[in-house]
């Protein structure tokens, strides 16, 4: 059974930080691209960072500077660490994981970020 299980979000000032982070069972980890995506209410979902089985990473404009991603292949967790929080990084955050060797994608459950200005 594939579990991505998100953990450590919650409210913050603006200019706080979070860390964010995905537990995942079930799969070969280290094989996967894993992403953090965001939804925002009344906003389509958004890739805001990703990194590759080969640690190569990716950012959403928006969030480039501020935010990192990284992963750790023993643990089989990813994490997101989001500094100088803005009231527009609030939304529900989810985790994905995907491969094309064969094809899968899985989802987490989300974890909402409330940034207050």
């Amino acid at each position: 059974q594939v579990q991505l299980v998100e953990s450590g979000g919650g409210s913050v000032q603006a200019g706080g930080s979070l860390r964010l982070s995905c537990a995942v069972s079930g799969i070969r980890f280290s094989i996967y691209d894993m992403g953090w995506y965001r939804q925002a209410p009344g906003k389509q979902r958004e890739l805001v960072a990703a990194i590759t089985r080969g640690s190569s990473t990716r950012y959403a404009d928006s969030v480039k500077g501020r935010f990192t991603i990284s992963r750790d292949n023993v643990e089989k967790t990813v994490y997101l660490q989001m500094n100088s929080l803005k009231p527009e990084d609030t939304a529900v955050y989810y985790c994905n994981a995907n491969t094309n060797l064969p094809v899968r994608d899985y989802w987490g459950q989300g974890t909402q970020v409330t940034v207050s200005s």
